[in-house]
């Protein structure tokens, strides 16, 4: 009985975690039409840590299991993927919308599953061949797609907008190795989160304070709602994403979550100006065959 109970709690919580983090992709569509990218990115990065950090403290107090390796592990990974991951996602979505970048930047687990097979000697099966071969077409297809839509005097600028979403892709890719090279040390996930986004914040607020950019006033600002919208739900996403991981089966959880590129397409059909947001069935077609492949390729992993 028990089982089933954590089972549905974490259904739920893995449907609340796709949701929350399509939402988020949303809010900065939203948020980038007219505001800042480096605006939006700093302003994430307060609310996680505004929230997960005393959260982590009050659970896990005294903290232990916290080690050098995996302190390192976890500040490299908030580096890389909650830094110069979301700086490419939020670019990739300011430029060719959150419909298109998403399911872009699924491709995450592609980079994932072969740094798995080369460092940690993981075996590549044929669902992770099925599910590599999903990815790829996938992406291409929706990169021709972004590509027709441009006029041909802007197709260079289409070409150099798409690197945005692969560039996602990768250091998002790169981050759930180092995440398990931290868990692998004993380090409670909470504190290896409030790691990853302290280590960001401090991070990123310092290169702007250092090049003379200060953090962005929310005080009337017009875009400030969308900030704060893309950081709640980005964390409050994060948190249900982990809650139900540890709650029920992989192969419950991930296929769930796995599906937020389609809820973006959802929410952008039916509550985004078309001018933001050109929601077509290729486009529907190829981010269902990126998201199959995300979810064999995650779980075959």
């Amino acid at each position: 009985m028990a089982f089933v109970i954590d089972a549905v709690g974490g259904v739920v919580l893995a449907a609340v975690a796709a949701t929350l983090l399509a939402i988020q992709n949303v809010c900065v569509r939203l948020a980038t039409d007219g505001g800042r990218v480096s605006d939006a990115v700093v302003v994430v990065m307060a609310v996680n840590v505004g929230l997960v950090v005393p959260l982590a403290l009050v659970v896990h107090y005294p903290v232990s299991g916290l080690t050098w390796r995996s302190a390192g592990a976890f500040a490299t990974a908030g580096i890389l993927g909650l830094v110069f991951g979301r700086i490419c996602l939020y670019a990739g979505i300011e430029l060719i919308g959150a419909s298109r970048t998403t399911p872009i930047v699924s491709a995450s687990t592609l980079i994932s599953a072969i740094l798995a097979v080369w460092l940690f000697g993981e075996s590549l099966t044929v669902p992770h061949v099925i599910g590599i071969c999903c990815i790829v077409a996938g992406v291409a297809v929706l990169s021709w797609l972004t590509a027709a839509d441009a006029p041909e005097s802007a197709l260079r600028d289409v070409w150099y907008s798409l690197t945005f979403p692969i560039a996602a892709a990768v250091f998002l890719g790169v981050e759930p190795i180092l995440i398990r090279t931290g868990l692998d040390e004993g380090t409670p996930v909470l504190v290896g989160l409030a790691v990853m986004m302290g280590a960001a914040f401090v991070s990123y607020l310092g290169y702007r304070l250092g090049t003379g950019r200060p953090a962005p006033s929310l005080r009337q600002n017009p875009h400030a709602r969308w900030y704060l919208g893309a950081g709640l739900t980005s964390t409050v996403g994060l948190c249900s994403y982990f809650a139900a991981l540890a709650l029920a089966p992989v192969v419950i959880v991930i296929p769930l979550v796995q599906t937020a590129p389609l809820a973006v397409i959802v929410i952008s059909a039916l509550f985004l100006p078309r001018r933001l947001e050109r929601v077509t069935w290729p486009l529907v077609v190829a981010a269902i065959v990126v998201v199959v492949g995300a979810i064999l390729v995650s779980l075959a992993g």
